[in-house]
């Protein structure tokens, strides 16, 4: 298994992945090697651009090239330039959804709905998946359809993440 993150992604995971939290790394039943990258863009084999994200902590948004499509990944965070840039032309938009409907909280810097739709149409990105949704806000699957339905007012190709859901590109 081959891990991808941002500096700093190597020694957090091997404080979490082990004991007393888990079975560590080196016990695992196959390799894991772990890979750090800086904000640019990087050939693993196929392109991945990392750009800096909004957010409380350090986190990166994944602008991945692969097969003649673009895939974008921007986990935590709010509207910021570099997720637009990350999205721009995107054949698939996968951001977080973590706040709900028409809400925004300045001290925990996330997406609701309408804002990822908003990233989504200024990018002109193709399709969008709401995902990461914060569990104490969407207790339900019918909150989910919500915050999609509210979404497809801004953008009209919103998907929602369900568990064990595939995305056609």
């Amino acid at each position: 298994m081959r891990i991808y993150g941002q500096v700093g992604t190597k020694n957090i995971l091997n404080t979490i992945i082990n004991k007393s939290y888990t079975v560590p790394f080196d016990k695992l039943p196959f390799k894991v090697e772990i890979y750090e990258l800086s904000e640019d863009q990087h050939n693993i084999p196929f392109s991945v651009k990392c750009k800096a994200l909004l957010h409380s902590s350090p986190c990166f948004g994944y602008r991945i090239e692969i097969d003649e499509k673009i895939i974008t990944y921007c986990s935590d965070t709010v509207v910021c330039e570099n997720a637009i840039e990350l999205a721009k032309n995107a054949n698939l938009l996968i951001t977080e959804c973590s706040i709900s409907l028409g809400q925004y909280n300045e001290k925990w810097p996330h997406l609701n709905p309408e804002q990822a739709a908003k990233i989504a149409k200024v990018a002109d990105a193709k399709k969008l998946v709401l995902t990461h949704f914060d569990a104490s806000v969407y207790q339900t699957l019918q909150k989910r359809k919500e915050a999609q339905k509210k979404a497809a007012e801004i953008f009209n190709n919103v998907i929602v993440a369900f568990d064990n859901m595939g995305v056609e590109v």
